[in-house]
């Protein structure tokens, strides 16, 4: 796996194992309520997940960001798809999303690299 994706995966894990054994109910009521929100419903996962990046850039959460790149790429996003949506996140959260956009296509790139 690509050094930027594992090490950005291996802390999430590591970070979200910590927090869950918390025994926090309202952490654990969020983390579940994501995780539900993002499945199947009226909407399939590869547009909830489109969803969340572009809500992500625009919030310039780049943890967020990475999250639903490696998901969308997982759903089977192509580069074009996702560039389109991040043009439109572009678009709606001005020039400040630049910077955003520049590690999410470097963080695409080693997604696809992981499968070369």
């Amino acid at each position: 796996m690509a050094d930027l994706v594992k090490e950005f995966n291996d802390y999430r894990a590591k970070m979200n194992e910590k927090l869950l054994a918390d025994d926090n109910k309202v952490i654990k009521r969020i983390f579940n309520l994501d995780t539900n929100a993002y499945m199947a419903g009226a909407l399939d996962v590869k547009t909830k997940e489109l969803l969340g990046l572009v809500a992500s850039a625009v919030l310039r959460c780049d943890d967020c960001v990475k999250y639903h790149l490696e998901t969308c790429h997982k759903e089977g996003v192509s580069k074009a798809e996702m560039m389109e949506a991040m043009s439109i996140a572009t678009l709606v959260g001005g020039t400040i999303v630049i910077p955003h956009l520049r590690r999410a296509y470097e963080f695409w790139e080693e997604l696809e690299s992981i499968n070369s």
